[in-house]
Parts: structure tokens; sequence; C-alpha cells
């Protein structure tokens, strides 16, 4: 058997897989990198984005793409709105006390998947694409000294699945702008350098932590609606993203956005290729016993820096 194009089937599973899961992971650490907060519910705001996506596609009908992207847009925004009102009523009331904050967002965690269950039902529902074409997969094959370019039979991929990789590399790089080219993200890099420091210069830290905690929210109810055409919208999905981004942003270094895009990449294609060729949950083990040798031999992640 030529493993070639199923490797390469496994590695465009996993490209999508590791942008949406960067997406989620680079909004988790960009709370705990400006707010020294440990968002527990951060995989419940991605839930929130694929239910949402199911609603708003459900009340604008008309061409599957109308109501998609009306959701792309939306439902981060609302959705970043609950969490900027979720500061604002829980963790400035905690003045962001780490231990405290890990409490409340248990509690927040329940409370929005309870709500969820109640307004949205317990069942799992689709979203359909905007667009879906079936592309074949080609592949080089060497054959009596000459190259042949064939398409296997049966194997590959859509035209969504690329959407994906493409939108989530288009919002990565924009995060990314937003920290080192504009005054926003200085500001936000200030907050995270000293806190005390920004307070004297007049920072209004407050509004910059809420205003982070809606990005973070934001950035997983993206993932959660551009992945939901793939899978499907249920109340209890948020588990698997919240561990998955937890996994990344330890791999990568705690509050380090490069090392957490890498660190997704990482872990998406890696699980991507385990799960084609061998199963789900190997690739959940492995991703365990790297965490694991992670904080053994390099507490700080690879991308992080020592305290003090």
């Amino acid at each position: 058997m030529d493993l070639g194009p199923y490797l390469l089937l496994a590695t465009l599973e996993g490209a999508v897989m590791a942008s949406v899961l960067a997406l989620t992971a680079v909004g988790l650490s960009l709370v705990f990198g400006v707010m020294r907060v440990v968002n527990i519910a951060h995989g419940e705001f991605f839930m929130l984005g694929a239910v949402l996506a199911w609603y708003i596609t459900q009340v604008i009908g008309g061409p599957p793409g109308l109501g998609f992207v009306a959701a792309l847009v939306a439902a981060p925004l609302i959705v970043g709105t609950i969490a900027v009102a979720a500061d604002i009523a829980i963790l400035r009331r905690l003045d962001y006390d780490p231990e405290r904050t890990i409490v409340a967002t248990i509690g927040l965690l329940y409370i929005i998947q309870q709500l969820t269950l109640m307004g949205y039902g317990p069942e799992a529902r689709p979203v359909g694409p905007p667009f879906n074409a079936r592309l074949a997969l080609p592949w080089v094959q060497i054959k009596d000294g000459a190259f042949a370019l064939y398409w296997p039979w049966g194997l590959g991929t859509t035209s969504y699945k690329l959407a994906v990789i493409g939108a989530g590399a288009i919002v990565l790089l924009g995060v990314w702008a937003m920290m080192a080219r504009t005054r926003v993200g200085l500001v936000m890099r200030a907050v995270q350098a000293d806190r005390d420091m920004a307070l004297a210069f007049g920072i209004p830290v407050e509004r910059v932590y809420a205003m982070v905690f809606g990005i973070g929210a934001a950035l997983a109810a993206l993932a959660g609606v551009l992945v939901v055409p793939i899978s499907q919208a249920h109340y209890l999905m948020g588990a698997d993203p919240l561990l998955l981004a937890f996994t990344v942003v330890i791999i990568g270094g705690l509050g380090s956005l490069p090392g957490t895009v890498v660190a997704a990449i990482l872990i998406g294609l890696s699980d991507g290729m385990i799960s084609v060729f061998f199963s789900p949950t190997l690739a959940k083990i492995l991703a365990t016993l790297l965490v694991a040798l992670v904080l053994v031999f390099r507490p700080q992640g690879l991308f992080g820096s020592r305290a003090g």
C-alpha cells in the first residue's frame, strides 16, 4: 500500500485541528498572559460559539453561506460581550485573585453549560457549511524513474476544511499584528509586564482586563463557529477543546503566544496523523505524556521564561 496519499490526508486533517486548536488556545494564553487568570470556562465559550452558530443560521435561513457568515461575525461578538459582563460582575469583584478566580470560572462553566442545556437541549445539531466541494488529493508517484501525478480513488478533503486552515492562519496573524503593531497591543503588553506600573502611568487596567477577557472568549467562539460544520453543536462539546487548549498552553509556555501557536501545530498535526493511522485515544495518551515530559524537564514550557 502506498502510504503517501494517506499521510497527506492525515496532515491536512491535522492542520484543520491545529487551526481550530490554535485559535482556542491563543485566547486562553492571552487571558493568562495579561490577567494571570486561569479560565476554566474557556471551553464553554467555544461551545457557545458553536451553539450560537446553529441558532443564527436557523433564524436567518436562506442559503447556507448567508447564515454562516452572519454567525462568524455575530457569535464571537455575543460571546465576547458575555465574557466582558462576566469579568465585570465576577472576576473584578474578586480582584483577579488567582485561586478565587479558578473557583469562579468553574462555577461560570456550570452556569453556561446548564443554561445552554435548558435553552438549546441535549441534542447534537449540525450546521451546514457555506461551501463543501469535494477535492481529490493529488500524489506524485515515482515509477520506472519517471514522475507520475495521480489521484488515489476515494481519498480527498473538502474546500471548507481548507478554508478553515486559511481562516485560522489569517486570524492568528491578525492577533499577532494587534499585539505587536497597535497601541491596544502596546497597552496590553504594558499591563502584562507590570500591572502596578501601568496603573501609575494612568492605564485603566480593569478596562484592559475586561477587553482581554472578551477577546479571549471571542477567539474561542470563533473556533467553535469554524468547527461546527465539521462536527456538530452540543452543550457538552467544550470539554475536549478546554483540555487540549490547556495542553497546548502548558507545552508552549504560559502566556507565550508564539509558543502556543507552535504547540497547537505540533499537537494538531500529531493528533491528526495518529488518529488516521492508529486511534484518537492513542493520540490523546501521547499528548498527555508530552505534557508530563514538559512539566518534568521544562516546567516553564518550550517558549516560556523562568519566573524570577
